[in-house]
């Protein structure tokens, strides 16, 4: 039996093979830091138990086997093989304790939003479409404490109260995503990201910037909410790339 039938016996097979597909992309476009961030996905009612990238394995190398089971209620998964390290533990297992909406979340130091985050004023304002897709829909941090060990990663996590806002601007650190499925929340992650850029792109021309109404902002998140299966669509393009070149990433 090849390692791959081995592994499409694993629990939650096609969470672990969404994952694993969306850690390979991102490395493939440089919003990886080292091997220093982490995504989860839910696989109970409640959100408290989730698959997570193994501790301090990087982005490109990592397979849906790979993936490690969590409890958020429970700290001695801490002490299971490549347990999370307690940044990870921190932030994902304080969101998933308190945000049961957030069934998958990702979290990066992508340059543009980071360089967000930075900024004395880190909104994103609704200057092309991109951007107008998160008008009223993120939440910004401006209270940095230090790296997210469990105190901070529960602060963190007390901050997504409301649903509709499902990206966090980590002031002076970089971006917290989530969403409904892996595929949702790195969709979400992706756009964010190009947003980002477009803003600061066009900060960095020097001229004035036209932003849109908030009517039209909201009118176009709403539209670009409902817009049918773009998520999935992505996702499925994506993993068909990765097929296609032989990635190993489904093993």
């Amino acid at each position: 039996m090849t390692v791959t039938h081995l592994a499409r016996n694993m629990d939650h097979w096609q969470e672990r093979a969404d994952l694993a597909a969306a850690f390979r992309w991102t490395a493939r476009m440089n919003m990886h830091e080292a091997v220093a961030n982490h995504f989860s996905v839910s696989i109970n009612e409640d959100g408290t138990r989730f698959l997570m990238n193994p501790n301090q394995m990087h982005f490109s190398r990592i397979k849906a086997s790979d993936l490690i089971v969590v409890d958020a209620n429970d700290p001695d998964t801490l002490d299971g093989p490549d347990a999370p390290d307690p940044t990870a533990w921190g932030l994902h297992g304080g969101l998933h304790r308190h945000c049961p909406h957030a069934r998958c979340a990702m979290h990066v130091h992508s340059i543009h939003a980071t360089v967000l985050a930075t900024l004395q004023d880190p909104r994103l304002p609704p200057v092309d479409q991109n951007c107008a897709a998160f008008f009223n829909r993120y939440v910004v941090d401006s209270d940095y404490g230090g790296l997210a060990f469990e105190e901070e990663g529960e602060r963190c996590a007390r901050l997504f109260t409301d649903p509709k806002q499902k990206v966090m601007i980590m002031g002076n650190h970089g971006v917290m995503v989530i969403g409904d499925s892996v595929a949702d929340t790195f969709n979400r992650l992706y756009h964010f990201e190009r947003a980002a850029e477009t803003y600061i792109r066009a900060l960095q021309t020097g001229q004035p910037l036209k932003v849109l109404p908030d009517e039209i902002a909201e009118k176009t998140a709403q539209e670009i909410e409902a817009y049918p299966e773009q998520d999935l669509r992505h996702l499925q393009e994506l993993k068909l790339i990765l097929d296609e070149e032989g990635s190993d990433y489904a093993a």
